[in-house]
């Protein structure tokens, strides 16, 4: 493996290139007033990000100093976070759902001197907190981001070589970012990545050749975390043009008016475009539901034939280009018309799902890395997907497993370590210096890796039968449409349960024109009709299933489960034992008259 050379020295050493490359095309737009995206240039972008920077330098903000930045994926979230990459400053990102208490433990564990924050209601969760300045994206006065780029604008004035002069001292070792894990337990850890790593991380994307910079992107994903980090990379180093709009909400609005050609994302979203073909397909009854399911089962077998390494022909490649034209250019079309590529990460995506969208002519993907390997460590190559892997290693990364399976990782992207936790850090490496990522995996002979489960997800029966929840979990989501959460319990018991979650939109469809019509989530959830009808999906999926795997008993909760309740971290992944404390009651019940073994 040939070893990557940089050929930058920091992500603002690579964002000055970009700019000085391409000073006068599209780099970033958000909605205008009338919802129309409205586009900066790189030279705009240069201009504000370096006031920016400018800025933070006159409040006293110096290199490795840490700033916050609190606030919804937005154009000015980008604006800022270049502004003080420019400064010298490196970024803690601090996610817009944390909780006060959270976000105030956040800033003052990462010693952040300044926070810029969306508006006072984000501001004010760090009010008791020591700092220079704090900064407001929406509200008015002296202390917002307009105000504060005034200041840089009459700074640069007098010195005009300020920013070039800072970030020519900024080197591959530097802290750029303090990333906060989400954290499925206990408090989070500040995971110190450098900019050598992120640069890294834009480089390999690029040589990858996944993106393009006739390319537009639509990017949503929280910017607070890791994978959005490192789409930034990505964006700066190719210069992609991307639509930034952290509206979930409005996705199935804006994707047809932006059409982007490039998207990604975590599986929940994926799960529900799946959900929606099929409940669409469903209500639609009779003739329509044949022709979808036909559909779908010639696409599928394109797929097979594809994977096998064969383009499908004769009577196959004309059978899918009807199903083409009935069914799945109508998907596209819902997705803007013109994607050409998505990717999945942050969480697992089902092998059944992603095998879905290929056979829609969508490719999904699927990548792999933690917040401790800058995001991006793996990912499939564009037209040589292997469904139900992660994909190979990017650019240099070294890989290899541990004795019990365990994905052990090595390279420039990797983190310095946990913030002002020796003993964290310490744990988190081999004695030889191989990040230990917590999940189980196999390689195969082309350097594909498959993650099988966590490893402290790993269920142990109390016959001492593993079962991989994750793996059961994802198999479930693509039989039942209705589905929104799925967690398999097991752990020292004599069988497996499951509580359930249903999607709230793709059960209203199902419940229309029934008595179930117009009865609330928890009206709906409680029903025998809707027991029986996801006890048929679990019936299903227990027939694909080894025996110790299989669902012995469900529960459907009165509520799906959230990012405000705790159940859920930013990134959508559930957090397990949250979820079996708040549900106890619920998992008790299921196990009632059974014996529980440690």
């Amino acid at each position: 493996m040939t070893p990557v050379e940089l050929n930058h020295r920091s992500i603002p050493d690579a964002f000055l290139s970009r700019v000085a490359k391409s000073p006068d095309a599209n780099a970033f737009a958000g909605p205008g007033p009338d919802g129309e995206p409205v586009w900066l240039t790189w030279a705009e972008v240069a201009d504000q990000a370096k006031a920016i920077a400018a800025g933070l330098h006159d409040l006293g903000v110096r290199p490795e100093d840490r700033v916050a930045i609190i606030a919804n994926t937005r154009v000015e979230w980008v604006l800022a976070d270049l502004g003080i990459m420019l400064a010298g400053a490196a970024t803690t990102t601090v996610y817009p759902t944390t909780e006060p208490e959270d976000a105030a433990y956040i800033v003052a564990d990462s010693g952040s001197r300044v926070v810029i924050a969306e508006d006072a209601r984000q501001a004010a969760k760090v009010q008791g907190c020591d700092l220079l300045a704090t900064i407001l994206i929406e509200g008015d006065g002296d202390h917002t981001l307009a105000a504060l780029e005034r200041r840089g604008h009459a700074v640069l004035e007098s010195q005009p070589g300020l920013i070039e002069s800072i970030v020519e001292g900024i080197g591959p070792d530097q802290l750029a970012t303090l990333i906060y894990t989400s954290g499925t337990t206990g408090r989070p850890k500040g995971v110190e990545l450098l900019h050598g790593g992120w640069v890294w991380e834009g480089q390999t994307q690029a040589e990858l050749g996944l993106l393009d910079p006739a390319d537009l992107q639509y990017l949503w994903l929280p910017l607070s975390h890791s994978f959005g980090k490192t789409l930034l990379c990505g964006i700066v180093e190719v210069g992609i043009p991307t639509y930034v709009d952290g509206r979930v909400d409005k996705l199935v609005e804006n994707l047809p008016r932006i059409r982007p050609t490039l998207m990604c994302g975590a599986p929940r979203i994926f799960e529900k475009v799946y959900n929606r073909a099929v409940t669409t397909a469903q209500e639609g009854g009779g003739a329509k539901l044949k022709i979808f399911n036909w559909a779908v089962g010639v696409g599928k077998r394109v797929v097979a034939e594809r994977q096998a390494g064969r383009e499908p022909g004769g009577a196959l490649k004309l059978q899918y280009a009807i199903a083409d034209r009935l069914v799945f250019t109508k998907l596209r079309d819902r997705l803007g018309g013109r994607i050409r590529a998505m990717v999945s990460g942050s969480a697992p995506l089902a092998k059944d799902i992603a095998q879905f969208f290929h056979a829609a002519g969508l490719q999904v993907l699927e990548g792999y890395g933690l917040t401790e390997s800058s995001a991006g460590s793996f990912v499939n190559p564009e037209g040589k997907a292997r469904l139900g892997t992660v994909g190979r290693p990017l650019g240099d990364l070294q890989c290899k497993l541990d004795t019990d399976g365990e994905v052990l990782l090595k390279g420039r992207p990797i983190m310095r370590g946990y913030h002002n936790l020796p003993d964290e850090t310490a744990a988190a490496f081999t004695d030889d210096g191989w990040l230990r990522t917590g999940d189980i995996g196999e390689i195969d002979a082309d350097g594909y890796l498959r993650i099988t489960d966590r490893k402290k997800d790993l269920i142990k029966t109390s016959g001492g039968k593993y079962v991989a929840p994750s793996y059961v979990e994802g198999l479930f989501k693509s039989i039942c449409p209705y589905v929104s959460q799925a967690i398999v319990i097991g752990q020292a018991r004599n069988f497996c349960t499951m509580l359930i979650t249903l999607d709230p939109d793709a059960i209203v469809g199902w419940a229309a024109g029934g008595p179930l019509a117009g009865k609330s989530y928890a009206e709906v959830s409680a029903a025998p009709e809707t027991e029986e009808m996801v006890a048929g999906y679990v019936k299903e999926l227990n027939a694909r299933l080894n025996r110790w795997e299989t669902i012995k008993k469900f529960t459907l909760l009165e509520r799906d489960l959230s990012i405000e309740d705790g159940e859920l971290t930013p990134s959508m992944k559930v957090k397990r034992r949250i979820v079996e404390q708040s549900f106890a009651g619920n998992i008790d019940k299921m196990y009632e008259g059974s014996v529980a073994q440690i």
